[in-house]
């Protein structure tokens, strides 16, 4: 087995991961805030991917200016869309169950929608617009598009993490994750955190929508359950309902893919779900080992 070849697999699954981890982390933060399964996420992720696509092709703008983008449009369909569906689902008997059946609705609306207007065909970015190169690292060589998903997904985990770590809100959503009926009894105010975490979630799905067209190759609509899926494998594997946990999932699952794809290709599609269902069987509560949802 070549020296050279590993040090891609590893070295391209890091930066694979980091940015998956940014693709999951959004879905883990919705969950461990909420307790809502939003199987619409992978197409939140591509509006993400789509809104870059127009800012490039009909704009002439860098791509990178997707990313506040991202977060405005977050907020003007996140705030609607929380306080149209997301008391109603609290309040129902079942939350959980019901928003898997809603969101998997928003997700083919949403299918069909951006369907009719991109099209099914798959829509590319040009590489020159993050760089154009290569970056080498021992020897290997990466594009310069990979570096740059890494670095903006490295950046926006990070500021979860100090908004976590830093502020009240931070400190508030924590709190809500535990165990949401103690957060309410001390006062915080559940529903304006709740909202506020559901647009962050949203937002930091299409940050890495952003980056997909370079880390995927292409969008297109039919991706969007694939995005979910790939999200809750990884989101799964670093422990479901901690959105920081997110970052070793990612990591775990970037290395296993890369790994697979450069020694055994016809294997890696197979291979990283077969090692989720490894661990989950092994450690249940994902790899952090403490479980944060509360029954």
């Amino acid at each position: 087995m070549s020296t050279s070849l590993l040090a891609y697999a590893l070295i391209g699954g890091i930066l694979y991961g980091i940015f998956f981890a940014l693709v999951g982390v959004g879905l883990n933060l919705i969950f461990g805030v909420m307790r809502m399964i939003n199987l619409a996420h992978g197409q939140f992720v591509l509006l993400g991917g789509y809104g870059a696509f127009l800012l490039v092709q009909h704009l002439h703008l860098n791509p990178i200016f997707g990313i506040p983008l991202a977060v405005a449009g977050a907020i003007v369909v996140g705030i609607p869309l929380y306080f149209a569906v997301v008391p109603r689902l609290q309040a129902s008997r079942d939350p959980e169950m019901l928003s898997f059946i809603l969101f998997f609705g928003i997700a083919q609306m949403l299918d069909a929608v951006l369907t009719m207007i991109f099209g099914a065909n798959q829509r590319s970015l040009p590489e020159t617009a993050l760089g154009g190169g290569n970056i080498g690292v021992l020897g290997q060589q990466f594009p310069d598009s990979w570096w740059v998903g890494a670095a903006a997904s490295l950046l926006a985990i990070g500021g979860l993490y100090l908004y976590f770590t830093r502020t009240r809100l931070g400190f508030a959503t924590r709190a809500i994750m535990a165990n949401r009926e103690e957060a309410l009894a001390t006062g915080i105010d559940v529903e304006r955190v709740s909202a506020i975490a559901f647009i962050t979630g949203l937002a930091l799905a299409g940050i890495a929508g952003v980056f997909v067209p370079y880390l995927l190759g292409s969008i297109s609509p039919d991706i969007g359950n694939e995005l979910t899926t790939t999200s809750f494998a990884v989101i799964i594997i670093g422990s479901l309902g901690n959105p920081l946990g997110t970052i070793v999932g990612g990591l775990v699952f970037g290395i296993g893919t890369m790994y697979m794809q450069t020694f055994f290709p016809s294997w890696s599609n197979l291979v990283p779900y077969a090692l989720l269902v490894i661990i989950v069987l092994i450690r249940p509560s994902g790899l952090l080992g403490k479980a944060v949802r509360v029954t």
